[in-house]
């Protein structure tokens, strides 16, 4: 039986310890720990809670009005509500730096999926090609981690990009309006497949259409964006509970792990961490350590390790993070209608685009607006605060989002390196590929006329590009290969450079597809535990 440290308790984390568990390994797990609210009145509809709560602004928009997104004010189309700022909150004296490159990190229980839209989205044969594993193996981590969490879905036209796997139950309830864009697409879909290469269907997500353990259905009370109050909507949190149920599991939290001392053949004996405030200093003996910190605080444990054992300023190449934009849409047959507040708030339905070749396809999650926020969109419009209120509650209804993600690849100089004394300074290094200029207008132009193909206006000159960092889906630096050199780990994830230290979050992945990477790195992480222990 193994003893093994596992540092971090994100999606990778929770799955790669829970697996060790059932195994019958020890795990002990070093964590930041941050905990958020618990949300108010679980039972109550948005609307309900408003009036059930007695400062109703003070919870959607902060005590100080931080979840207000100004005009002109260079943010994103919106904000992270208040219940959810503690899962961006930072250690004292973590400063990292980026040239490039916007990074989000957590120290959250659950991490950064603690704030995920719950999109699962299984990877194909040729989008593993690079992978140094057949596909049969991550399949039986979809699988595994599909019973666990609970997966919606169907097979539908997005299943010739995602495989069908065990697990999966019957789709949410749709909205009005993703039923109408799913019923037009029905309509216009032999045009969009022939003409635009364009297929739409039910997105797969991580929120339970029956009920799973102590988590209930949705119940479609509208508030997923502040956090579900009866966890329908998986977060890796619930998985860390249900490792806590184990005797064979130790929770450390309150950590930050800064690195791992180096002995003999270069074997990590002694994980270091400090409290999130910095007072204090605590050491765990290692026989076997697990990191899951998250793409960029796992290379930067590696990182402070060696230059505390003298290796020097060592950086770590080959960073990867999906392009986005987020493309607005009104549809017209949904002008004048009332929004519905008693519906899944996030993205029901996606588009996905063939590439080239298989390896270039793009993936896009559709969301309706239901009770998000919506004055981001009445400040943008080009009247007076009244005019624009008032056009603002008409179009409510027919207002959407296609969020359209792009691959990406390792390339030299896309980087996370150290700077400064103090461990957690790191830097982050990244330009896109040269031609992605090219490329996002020609996708962006299909990505329009398909949504005008299915009766929606495209406001000109309202698509938004996101900053490289804005998707968390980080990978590359550590990557996986069958027979490689330096600072590359093994199939089973184990760093090639420091043998009893193993990588199981998005450090290995050697490519990164299109397709958001939260459930493949849940599903890689069992994979490694059931194949390497």
């Amino acid at each position: 039986m193994d003893h093994v440290v596992v540092v971090g308790s994100g999606a990778s984390g929770v799955h790669f310890a829970l697996s060790l568990l059932e195994r019958g390994h020890r795990v002990t797990m070093v964590d930041g720990g941050k905990r958020g609210p618990v949300p108010p009145h679980p039972d109550a509809t948005y609307t309900q809670l408003k009036e059930r709560l007695d400062d109703p602004a003070r919870y959607l928009l902060g005590e100080d009005f931080g979840g207000v997104v100004l005009p002109d004010s260079g943010e994103e189309y919106y904000g992270v509500p208040p219940e959810k700022g503690f899962i961006f909150e930072h250690p004292d004296g973590f400063a990292p730096r980026s040239h490039g490159f916007s990074p989000l990190f957590s120290f959250a229980q659950g991490g950064l999926a603690e704030a995920w839209t719950a999109g699962c989205y299984p990877l194909n044969a040729d989008e593993i090609e690079d992978f140094p594993f057949a596909h049969s193996a991550l399949q039986r981590g979809y699988e595994t981690v599909a019973r666990r969490i609970g997966v919606t879905g169907e097979d539908d036209d997005l299943a010739r990009f995602m495989p069908l796997h065990e697990g999966l139950m019957a789709p949410l309830r749709l909205d009005a309006h993703s039923e109408l864009l799913l019923d037009r697409y029905a309509k216009k879909r032999s045009w969009l497949n022939a003409r635009l290469r364009c297929y739409l269907g039910r997105t797969r997500v991580a929120t339970l259409s029956r009920d799973l353990g102590d988590r209930k259905a949705c119940a479609y009370l509208g508030r997923c964006l502040w956090g579900c109050p009866i966890g329908a909507l998986y977060t890796p949190s619930a998985t860390l509970r249900e490792c806590m149920g184990h005797p064979n599991f130790d929770y450390a939290g309150g950590l930050f792990a800064s690195h791992f001392a180096l002995g003999a053949e270069g074997r990590a004996t002694e994980l270091v961490a400090r409290s999130i405030d910095g007072t204090e200093e605590r050491r765990f003996g290692i026989d076997v350590l697990a990191l899951a910190a998250g793409t960029l605080c796992s290379s930067g444990i590696v990182l402070e390790s060696l230059r505390r054992d003298g290796a020097g300023d060592v950086a770590l190449e080959g960073l990867m993070d999906n392009r986005q934009v987020l493309v607005p849409f009104v549809n017209q047959r949904m002008l004048g209608r009332a929004f519905e507040d008693e519906a899944y708030q996030y993205h029901l339905i996606g588009l996905g685009i063939e590439g080239e070749t298989p390896r270039d396809y793009v993936h896009g999650q559709i969301t309706t607006l239901k009770t998000a926020m919506m004055h981001p969109v009445v400040q943008s419009l080009p009247f007076d605060l009244g005019t624009s209120a008032l056009i603002g509650r008409a179009t409510h209804a027919a207002l959407g989002v296609v969020n359209v993600n792009f691959n990406d690849h390792r390339r030299p100089g896309n980087s996370v390196g150290l700077s400064g004394e103090d461990p957690g300074n790191l830097v982050v290094r990244y330009a896109p590929a040269s031609g992605e200029g090219d490329r996002l207008k020609r996708t962006l132009k299909t990505v329009s006329r398909a949504l005008r193909k299915l009766g929606c206006w495209v406001p000109p000159g309202m698509s938004h590009v996101r900053p490289m960092g804005a998707s968390v889906h980080y990978a590359g630096t550590l990557p996986m290969c069958e027979n490689g050199g330096a600072w590359t780990t093994d199939p089973q994830g184990r760093s090639r450079d420091l043998p009893n230290v193993f990588l199981v979050d998005g450090c290995g992945f050697p490519f990164l597809p299109a397709k958001n990477i939260t459930f493949t790195l849940m599903a890689n992480a069992v994979r490694i535990a059931d194949s390497a222990f």
